[in-house]
Parts: structure tokens; sequence; C-alpha cells
């Protein structure tokens, strides 16, 4: 099961868990991204999140489907935030099921590191003095 959201609302890692939930699965592995309070030693004051919806979900959902077979997991959700985000705040969430605490880190560590490569959603940092954006790609 793969379950891939990208919304404005505030994520969920009961939610996330949840989804994740199995009864033949044994481990479950989750990373949660938040936002810094600062950056390259400059206080960051929020982050806005954009995105092209439809071409990040089929992203994610390939970096899953090659997580799966590489990992040979059962269960992946992914959740991400867009809009604006305050030091503090989730701004991803992903959680991996299966029958084994080492594929579960592995496919987790695997599904943020191609996500933050990969998939097109785009970051900007707001200073006190300015802005910049950070993480664009294709």
């Amino acid at each position: 099961m793969i379950d891939i959201q990208i919304t404005e609302n505030t994520l969920n890692l009961v939610t996330c868990f949840t989804a994740a939930s199995d009864a033949a699965c044994g481990g479950m592995a989750s990373f949660v991204g938040t936002v810094r309070n600062h950056t390259k030693g400059k206080p960051v004051t929020r982050l806005e999140y954009e995105c092209y919806e439809s071409m990040a979900i089929k992203e994610i959902q390939k970096i899953a489907d090659q997580a799966i077979s590489l990992f040979s997991v059962k269960n992946i959700v992914v959740h991400h935030r867009t809009g604006i985000l305050y030091p503090g705040d989730a701004a991803i969430m992903i959680v991996v099921s299966d029958g084994h605490r080492n594929t579960v880190f592995d496919a987790c560590s695997y599904m943020i590191e191609n996500i933050k490569k990969t998939v097109p959603i785009w970051k900007k940092e707001i200073f006190e003095d300015g802005e910049e954006w950070v993480s664009a790609h294709p």
C-alpha cells in the first residue's frame, strides 16, 4: 500500500502510522522533517513551500515503487505540506512498515533522500532581512 498526500493542512503522525499499520508487519520506521529556526547562521521566520502537485505525486509514487522493489517493504506513507510553515512545523512525514526493522529503516532513508533530490517541491526560506529559494529541482 502506498499513501501519498500533498496538503496545506497540518500533518498528523498518528494518521500516517494508522495508514501504514498492518497486522502482517512487525516493524515501522518514520521520518519527520520539521522547519528549523535558522539556516547558515541566520534566523528563519518562516518557510513557503510550493509544488507542481500532479508531478510531485507521480514522482513520489515512482520513488515509493522503487523502494518497495529494492527493500521489499509492504507499506509506505508520505505526507508533505505546502504553503506557509513556521519553525517547529512538520513539513514531511514518511512511515514505512514491513516485517523486518532493517528494511523499514533503509526504505525510509531511501524515500527522504530521493524525494529531496527529484520531487518538484520548492522551498523559500524567509529571514528577517530577506528571502532565498532553496531545494529547487526540475
